[in-house]
């Protein structure tokens, strides 16, 4: 585990235990609707396409592109002066859903909207398991 004193830690919820034991285990997970076959993140109780409860989960891919996101080279609190600077950016999962992530590994300037990125996951908790992306191996700035 990394050390991420004084960052804000997620708590999981009844809705969202099965998404964070499911990065705890390495795997990015979305619901799929049985109803309408919709794909959504974040988790919820039900679909947000046509409001259904049969939902499931499944396991995504891992890949997606960068549809927007945002240097930050200010910490937003002590816990984050280490980081800076770091990208914080929406991915677009192959699935369909979007979800806010961090892209890691790589240059923050190097970060290009629709750049392919592939789901890490880093241990910040015994609990918490945070996924971020990366450049695809053969799409990695040197």
């Amino acid at each position: 585990m990394t050390k991420h004193s004084g960052k804000f830690i997620p708590r999981p919820r009844p809705e969202t235990k099965a998404w964070w034991d499911a990065c705890r285990g390495h795997k990015l997970m979305v619901q799929h609707c049985l109803q309408c076959g919709a794909f959504q993140f974040y988790p919820r109780i039900v679909c947000s396409k046509c409001m259904s409860d049969r939902l499931e989960w499944r396991q995504s891919c891992g890949h997606g592109v960068v549809s927007t996101y945002t240097i930050c080279r200010l910490p937003v609190g002590e816990g984050y002066a280490d980081d800076v600077p770091y990208v914080i950016a929406l991915i677009q999962l192959k699935e369909g859903p979007t979800m806010m992530s961090n892209i890691v590994q790589c240059d923050p300037d190097s970060v290009k909207t629709g750049m392919p990125v592939e789901v890490v996951f880093e241990a910040w908790t015994e609990e918490i398991t945070m996924p971020q992306f990366r450049p695809l191996p053969s799409k990695r700035p040197s």
